[in-house]
């Protein structure tokens, strides 16, 4: 008998996500939230299997094994954390245990002869923070930015995009970067009508992707996981990876990927936007740039500035 539907870690294994289970089939929607209502019947769509039971790939799926995809959302992310209670904190971690039992009993029933598939709910395991952080300092303090015409973040630049973008401005508070400078565009403010703002945003800076090693491509499987699980609240989002390869960046080895996202959220114009996220290898001492812009599809004319400034992306110093 196949497992209840609702929502379960995600089998790709992405650290706090949850995917939907139809009853059937693994569908297309993900969540940070597994007490999230049912997706929309469009975010519905089963992935199929083959005759193993094993969800197949699909163009839907998120970077990565099950990977992801954003900063329009940033804005909506740094009010909600504002907004945040430790009631909340507790809430969901009771929600979160309730789910680790199901699962357990899906996964002692299917030890006991069960006829769910293989990789339905039960195969699904609990993973670490989507966000992990890093316990080492920055490589060396921020500086003043040069005068020359260029927007500065960790070890890379990209020239300056004029109006309608905002100057450039910090931002300490992006969960997987240091010495941030970002530019933005407004695209609907008080949305939710708690003052909190969608924008376009355009951003570098020095990746902190946790401890360790990790090549361009893990940094930017990183980036991607944590933006797709922690910016969009409760909100279930498909995301449609168009783009995960390597490229060389001002002659430095480099990995970019872009996706185009799906979501309803209440309140909100915009059902979509393109992520782009590209990460650079800056040096021997494992020093890392990131370039990251959200485009909301409500301002589809900002795509190209947004790609101009990729494509002239430089590592300084």
């Amino acid at each position: 008998m196949s497992a209840q539907a609702g929502w379960y870690p995600d089998p790709g294994g992405v650290p706090n996500l949850y995917r939907y289970w139809d009853g059937q089939a693994w569908s297309a929607a993900t969540t940070p939230n597994p007490q999230s209502p049912p997706p929309a019947q469009g975010l519905v769509q089963g992935l199929n299997q083959p005759s193993g039971g094993q969800p197949a790939a699909s163009s839907q799926q998120p970077y990565g094994a099950y990977g992801q995809g954003q900063p329009g959302a940033y804005a909506g992310f740094q009010a909600t954390q504002q907004r945040k209670s430790p009631v909340g904190w507790w809430i969901a971690a009771a929600a979160l245990l309730v789910v680790i039992i199901v699962v357990a009993v899906i996964a002692v029933r299917a030890i006991g002869g069960s006829t769910g598939p293989t990789g339905g709910p039960g195969g699904s395991q609990p993973s670490q923070d989507v966000c992990p952080t890093s316990t080492a300092a920055p490589s060396e303090e921020a500086q003043p930015d040069p005068n020359d015409g260029r927007v500065h973040g960790g070890p890379v630049s990209y020239p300056r995009l004029d109006a309608p973008w905002s100057a450039p401005q910090p931002d300490n508070r992006v969960p997987f970067g240091t010495d941030v400078n970002k530019q933005d565009v407004m695209d609907q403010s008080n949305y939710d009508g708690q003052g909190s703002s969608w924008v376009a945003s355009v951003l570098v800076a020095e990746l902190m992707a946790g401890d360790g090693f990790y090549t361009p491509e893990q940094g930017a499987q990183i980036v991607v996981r944590c933006i797709l699980g922690r910016f969009y609240g409760d909100n279930p989002v498909t995301s449609d990876v168009t783009v995960n390869e390597a490229r060389t960046i001002d002659g430095h080895d480099s990995w970019v990927v872009e996706s185009q996202l799906s979501f309803d959220i209440p309140g909100l114009t915009a059902k979509g936007e393109l992520l782009i996220v590209a990460v650079v290898s800056a040096g021997e001492s494992g020093t890392a740039g990131l370039y990251y812009a959200s485009i909301p599809d409500t301002k589809p004319e900002l795509v190209q500035p947004a790609r101009d400034a990729l494509a002239d992306l430089q590592v300084d110093g």
